[in-house]
C-alpha cells in the first residue's frame, strides 16, 4: 500500500508485530496530509516503525503529524519508533525535543534496530 504525491511517497507494509511505513520526499504544508493518512491508515501493531531515511525536509507540520501518532499509538498501548532520519532532518528532531519523547533508531544492514 503506497500514497505519491509529486514530492512525497508514502508506503506502508506489515508483519506480525510491527508495521513500516518509509517515506521519500519532503514533508510540509502542502504534503503532510499524505503522511498523516498513511499514518492513520496503518495496521495496528504493537510497533509503528516510519522510515525518514529518505526524507530530506521536515517541516513543523511534519513534527505535528508524528507527534499526533505518538499519542494516538501511545493510547493503544503501542509505540512509535522513527527510523534512521538523516543528518538534517535528525537536527529537527533534536530542536524540537522530539527525540525524547519518540525512540529514533539506527537500521542495522541485517534490519535490527540500534538506538541512537
Amino acid at each position: 500500500m503506497g500514497q505519491r504525491d509529486d514530492r512525497l511517497h508514502v508506503q506502508i507494509s506489515a508483519a506480525d508485530h510491527a508495521v513500516e511505513v518509509r517515506v521519500t520526499g519532503e514533508v510540509d504544508i502542502a504534503t503532510v496530509g499524505a503522511l498523516r493518512s498513511a499514518l492513520w491508515a496503518a495496521p495496528a501493531r504493537s510497533v509503528l516503525r516510519v522510515d525518514l531515511s529518505g526524507v530530506r525536509v521536515l517541516s513543523a507540520a511534519g513534527v505535528r503529524a508524528l507527534v499526533a501518532a505518538h499519542l494516538r499509538i501511545r493510547a493503544r498501548g503501542g509505540e512509535l519508533v522513527l527510523v534512521g532520519p538523516d543528518p538534517t532532518v535528525r537536527r529537527v528532531l533534536r530542536a524540537t525535543g522530539l527525540h525524547r519523547v519518540i525512540p529514533i533508531v539506527d537500521p542495522c544492514p541485517d534490519r535490527e534496530l540500534v538506538a541512537c
